[in-house]
């Protein structure tokens, strides 16, 4: 059953109580995926405190990913977040790191064709600006849902192949070892929280201003030459990244980054 009580007279605000008792009945599994949640004021009801503690603690869970909110139709557990390690400590890229979850990544590509490179582009791939630059822009789902929105650039002299590539069901980076002959050697990418506008939200059918993970990343040959540059939006209630941070005994933790790596990528 749910538990209810709350501790009128201890130190922890009413809403952190009744959001733990709510994430609590979640974790353990009495309310599955895709459940309905009680209404506000049966909440309210439930634990006996007012509408404001109620709002703000399902606020909390639904910045959380927990649950989501549908308008006019209630309040819903969510779908558990996906994890990936491989997006944040390994060169693969995301259709290799979701099909070794066992899922059927696809992509739906919105654009596909050369475009000048403005400024930022030119930096990153090391290219004068306004060189011809392949940019792919692609909706990324998993089984039916969109999880990422992600525009790749490459360097359309090295990559001339890409511009006709389908990549609907088939990874970027297999296409550019297979059919191009480049191998990514490294790669450097950043990870920041940002949120969705009107345009991100529509495609990823979430709500304007929903979280999202933003990962800027380039990719390098064997021989440091930039191949990609990438900037990938990935749905932040339905995706959590992982890492694994390893102590050289004497020297503390450390990122293993020259001063070379550092200027390519700030």
């Amino acid at each position: 059953m749910l538990r209810t009580t709350i501790d009128k007279d201890g130190v922890i605000p009413y809403y952190v109580q009744l959001r733990d008792a709510l994430e609590e009945h979640i974790r353990s599994g009495n309310w599955k995926s895709g459940d309905r949640l009680p209404g506000e004021i049966e909440l309210c009801e439930l634990f006996d405190v007012s509408r404001t503690v109620v709002r703000q603690a399902l606020k909390d869970m639904t910045y959380a990913g927990l649950i989501r909110r549908e308008k006019g139709r209630g309040t819903f557990v969510s779908e558990p977040k996906i994890s990936s390690r491989s997006l944040v400590q390994s060169l693969d890229g995301f259709y290799q790191d979701m099909a070794d979850k066992g899922f059927t990544p696809i992509a739906r590509v919105l654009e596909q064709g050369i475009v000048p490179s403005n400024a930022k582009v030119a930096g990153y791939l090391k290219i004068e600006p306004m060189s011809p630059v392949v940019k792919i822009v692609r909706l990324r789902f998993i089984e039916d849902e969109p999880i990422v929105l992600v525009t790749s650039y490459l360097p359309y002299e090295m990559c001339r192949e890409v511009i006709n590539a389908d990549l609907t069901r088939q990874s970027l980076y297999a296409f550019l070892e297979h059919q191009c002959g480049l191998t990514i050697g490294r790669g450097r990418r950043s990870i920041d929280a940002v949120s969705a506008n009107e345009n991100e939200a529509e495609l990823l059918k979430i709500a304007v201003g929903s979280p999202l993970l933003l990962i800027d990343s380039i990719s390098f040959l064997n021989d440091g030459t930039p191949v990609e540059y990438f900037h990938g939006l990935f749905r932040g209630d339905r995706l959590r990244f992982e890492a694994e941070i390893v102590e050289i005994r004497g020297q503390g933790t450390r990122w293993n980054l020259s001063e070379e790596d550092s200027s390519r990528f700030p």
